[in-house]
């Protein structure tokens, strides 16, 4: 019971840290709450305790009991992902990553694992086409956040609240533009730096290869310069995932709506997919590429995020911050008021 035992004080030192994180018009959690903060907060969590919904057990009551678990389980990954600790932290642990994974992989301390095949389920569906899971997560989410922001902080009207959303839509052009011309470029200095090594035989007059694709249509081994597009796209979706995700620090939402049910589900998801981005990451780290082209593909990714989240989008003409009107300082990175 939740009232006898030593489970109370648990419970009420709980409490306090989950409101902060929701904001000041947020409702405390139900009764069952604090005994399913327990287990993994995304996780199957308690039963509901509403009597109507434990009678019917139909579907109004497994919504309810859904909606909870959604709650808690934003709520949870708000505080672990959406803080400013985070963004000022992050750049730092990606490149620890990199420093440390070189390590591990030139001492031959890896273990062997299914992650070492690149065809493994996570690089074939999730990384090859990294910036199309991030660019189709980051749209709706930007454009309903910022839209509702707008109408709800500025007062701004259906008219300018969606000019609004727009401009900060445009982050993820900007994004596709860093994405294409990088990719580009690391594709052409592979190909520049690179020689063709074939198993012919030793009658056949020897051919030059111009590229890394003519190379292999005639199975031969590619030998060039190969920046990390891994570090570079991985480090560049996750710094700007966790950007984004700030506008929730601006935000305060009925908690019945529809629309934080959106909001929540679109976070959750974006939480999900940054710790997929931070674990391959790793992944190609310790098992891929030498360290200088890991290096150097991790930087590219920390400067494209600096360059625009740091320096441009803090211009007027730009496509902005996901909190508008809120300067940053030097010391303390973050978005609070």
């Amino acid at each position: 019971m939740a009232g006898r035992g030593p489970r109370m004080p648990t419970a009420a030192a709980l409490l306090p840290p989950l409101t902060a994180i929701a904001g000041p018009g947020a409702r405390r959690a139900p009764p069952g709450g604090a005994r399913g903060a327990r287990r993994w907060p995304c996780g199957g969590g308690g039963r509901s305790r509403e009597p109507g919904s434990a009678r019917s057990g139909g579907r109004e009551g497994g919504g309810r009991g859904a909606m909870e678990r959604l709650e808690r389980c934003s709520r949870s990954l708000r505080a672990g992902l959406a803080a400013g600790a985070v963004r000022r932290r992050l750049p730092w642990v990606l490149l620890g990553i990199v420093l440390l994974g070189s390590a591990l992989k030139d001492g031959d301390l890896v273990p062997e694992t299914p992650m070492q095949n690149k065809r493994n389920l996570l690089n074939v569906y999730f990384v090859k086409v990294a910036w199309a899971w991030t660019f189709w997560l980051l749209l709706p989410f930007i454009g309903v956040t910022t839209y509702f922001f707008a109408k709800s902080k500025f007062l701004y009207g259906p008219t300018k609240s969606i000019l609004t959303a727009l401009r900060r839509l445009s982050a993820l052009l900007v994004g596709t533009a860093i994405w294409y011309v990088c990719t580009g470029l690391f594709m052409y200095i592979e190909n520049l730096t690179g020689m063709c090594s074939t198993s012919g035989k030793h009658n056949e007059p020897h051919r030059l290869y111009a590229t890394k694709q003519e190379c292999h249509q005639n199975n031969g081994i590619w030998n060039g310069f190969d920046i990390s597009g891994h570090c570079f796209l991985l480090s560049y979706c996750a710094l700007m995932i966790v950007e984004e995700m700030a506008v929730l620090e601006g935000l305060s939402i009925d908690q019945n709506s529809k629309l934080r049910v959106v909001v929540n589900s679109l976070f959750v998801s974006l939480c999900f997919l940054t710790m997929i981005w931070v674990f391959m990451f790793v992944c190609t780290a310790i098992y891929f590429h030498d360290f200088s082209q890991k290096l150097l593909g991790a930087l590219i990714g920390l400067s494209a995020w600096y360059v625009t989240y740091r320096v441009w989008y803090l211009k007027p003409f730009s496509p902005g911050l996901p909190l508008p009107n809120i300067p940053l300082s030097s010391k303390k990175y973050s978005y609070s008021r």
